[in-house]
């Protein structure tokens, strides 16, 4: 792999400037799009040495073709044009939200002659003012049946109100009492477009206001001994405290706030977002997101936000925002949410009280909400059993792959390579059967698949014949306490982690270990395609596809496992190499790591090359180069994890 882009700028072509940048592939496609307070110095990180980047990172890099800019006067500027191309042309690296489903929401048709309350899913509506999200349908219905007896709005379709106002005549819902719109005969437009505006006021927080105006009435009634109409403001109350006790007050009563709770991992992250008005949570938003490069929670919250009020209405963004943590531009994030709104917007981490309390609950759902997104349709019997019987058809099987291995290959910057073997039976995964490699020899990716494929085809045939045996006893019983085999059961699909080159070589070790009757196949991160061995073009499996969600879950859990082994083993370097030598603490360690990749790569760095770093006198860099020299470090044995 060559250590550089070929499309790399010249040096001083990058302006200083705040701006907007773009990579392209070699069709001119966008595949990225990201924004800069100083383009020359975060672009440099793009084109660092390929060996340095984050295995996301280089590969969308590797895939561009070109990089482009885009300078802008300020930093709200350029966070403005990044959320319109990211909507526009949606990167494929560029973070993807799935939200968990279509919730409920009620609407006010205010753009209508007389506006109604409706339950809806669409959220397109012009003129429309919405509340919510709502968990269940019947939460919306049964708000709406209490609050239409405070306030009596139109609830009626709009081909009923208009036979009733041509006609003359109610309309139905308005003769039995459940639509107070001018359809009913009861208001004019004129009056009932001020109710519209009371319930609209209530439901965005003025609750308080409208308790004091109707307990001051009933009172007023009472007193004056008009009992019937004390008994209507007593009811509408009821109706009233009905509405708040469904949400609880868990700020004060004059905090209106959003919060975002957030949780991810390497591949995915999931997002609650609390609505709170008024003090009460007034609707939860829950999205999952795909992560295609290495990005930071900040960064997450970054594009989050973008997200949550690119076409938000000014109405609908609150006085606070609390995040789990403050991203690098939030300065300018709170002066586009400003500009957005017509008044203050604050952006801030919630550290102690109540207000934390609540955004740690609002991440407890996160959390729950990510692992039910990983494990949700892998879970349901249909949805495994269809993606089963999808594979054997798109892969000319005779039999559904009941047991499926999963291999792929990660190394730093071609050092510490490891391999990680998943497997999973019946659609669900055998965390007690997945194994871990480290490899020896070699950086190549197509020969490390070669060689982990090889001493894992080993144990078949021994495994089988082990497995087939009968211990007994000398009283004639049989042995239960014998070891089970490493491997256990033969595969009936081998999938690994890559593209033809990959499947190649996989399919090299299943001829040279005798046992070319196993199927094979390899998942291509970029475009998601399936390859098979010998085959010139891949099989394109549709994106909704139970069978290519199954083959993403085990390519994803290799490569997490994959991940997880190789930081176990960095770990172990760092604390039995570079932590014995004196001086050396963990901040610097931590500065070489980052300089040099890996400590494999710092062993081969001359004294005079570690000594470049700040913080590393002459004295402390000859230390180091010493305690790293070939002949006083012993190498760690490369072999099985499983064989030690």
């Amino acid at each position: 792999m060559a250590s550089t882009l070929p499309y790399k700028p010249k040096p001083g072509e990058i302006p200083t400037n705040p701006g907007v940048y773009r990579f392209r592939d070699a069709d001119g496609r966008i595949l990225y799009v990201g924004k800069a307070k100083n383009l020359r110095a975060r672009l440099s990180n793009y084109f660092a040495p390929l060996h340095t980047l984050h295995e996301r990172t280089r590969r969308m890099v590797t895939t561009a073709a070109s990089v482009e800019w885009t300078v802008v006067k300020t930093d709200v500027d350029s966070l403005q044009l990044e959320y319109t191309w990211i909507q526009e042309y949606s990167p494929p690296f560029n973070v993807r939200y799935k939200d968990d489903k279509s919730y409920p929401y009620m609407a006010v048709t205010l753009g209508d002659e007389a506006p109604r309350v409706i339950v809806t899913r669409n959220r397109k509506i012009s003129g429309a003012k919405y509340f919510g999200p709502f968990p269940k349908v019947w939460a919306v219905h049964d708000t709406i049946d209490q609050l239409i007896k405070v306030f009596p709005i139109r609830t009626c379709s709009d081909s009923s109100y208009k036979k009733a106002m041509a006609t003359g005549r109610p309309c139905f819902p308005g003769q039995i009492g459940r639509c107070g719109g001018p359809c009913s005969m009861r208001v004019t437009i004129e009056e009932h477009r001020a109710i519209v505006d009371d319930f609209v006021a209530f439901m965005s927080g003025g609750d308080k206001r409208y308790v004091k105006l109707l307990t001051a009435r009933m009172r007023e009634a009472a007193a004056a001994m008009d009992y019937e109409a004390a008994a209507i403001y007593r009811d509408k109350l009821q109706a009233m405290d009905a509405v708040l006790n469904r949400s609880a007050l868990v700020l004060s009563e004059d905090t209106d706030a959003d919060l975002f709770g957030v949780a991810e991992d390497e591949l995915f992250a999931a997002v609650q977002h609390f609505v709170v008005r008024g003090g009460r949570v007034r609707g939860v938003r829950a999205a999952t997101i795909d992560k295609e490069l290495d990005i930071t929670g900040a960064d997450l919250v970054d594009q989050l936000l973008q997200r949550a009020y690119g076409d938000a209405a000014p109405e609908d963004i609150p006085r606070q925002v609390l995040v789990p943590s403050l991203p690098e531009d939030a300065a300018e994030l709170e002066q586009w949410l400003q500009s957005r709104r017509g008044k203050k917007v604050t952006l801030q981490v919630a550290q102690r009280g109540q207000k934390a309390d609540l955004l740690r609950t609002a991440t407890v759902n996160a959390q729950q909400a990510l692992l039910l997104h990983k494990m949700r349709r892998t879970s349901d019997y249909t949805a495994r059993t269809k993606a089963l019987t999808d594979l054997q058809e798109a892969l000319e099987l005779t039999e559904a792959p009941l047991r499926i291995e999963c291999f792929d290959v990660s190394h730093l910057g071609g050092t510490n390579v490891v391999a990680s073997m998943v497997v999973f039976e019946d659609g669900l995964p055998r965390k007690d059967q997945y194994r871990s490699f480290s490899v020896t020899d070699t950086t190549d990716d197509t020969d490390s698949m070669y060689q982990v494929l090889t001493r894992r085809l080993a144990h078949i045939d021994r495994d089988e014949a082990e497995a087939a045996s009968v211990d007994v006893t000398a009283d004639g019983a049989v042995d239960t306490t014998r070891k089970r085999p490493r491997f256990a059961y033969r595969p009936q699909l081998l999938l690994v982690d890559g593209g033809k080159p990959q499947v190649e070589a996989a399919a090299r070790a299943l001829r040279d270990a005798g046992h070319p009757e196993i199927a094979l196949c390899g998942i291509a991160k970029r475009l998601e395609e399936v390859w098979l061995p010998g085959e010139d073009f891949p099989v394109i499996l549709p994106r909704t596809s139970e069978a290519l969600y199954l083959l993403q879950r085990l390519r994803d859990e290799a490569h997490r496992f994959a991940i997880t082994h190789q930081r176990k083993k960095r770990k172990r370097d760092i604390t039995t190499v570079l932590a014995e030598v004196p001086g050396l603490g963990d901040a610097r360690i931590k500065a070489l790591l980052r300089h040099f990749g890996s400590v494999s790569a710092l062993k081969k760095a001359s004294p005079e090359e570690i000594q470049e770093l700040p913080g590393i006198g002459p004295r402390l860099a000859a230390a180091i180069h010493a305690h790293l020299a070939p002949a006083q470090v012993a190498d760690v044995s490369l072999v099985d994890a499983n064989d030690r």
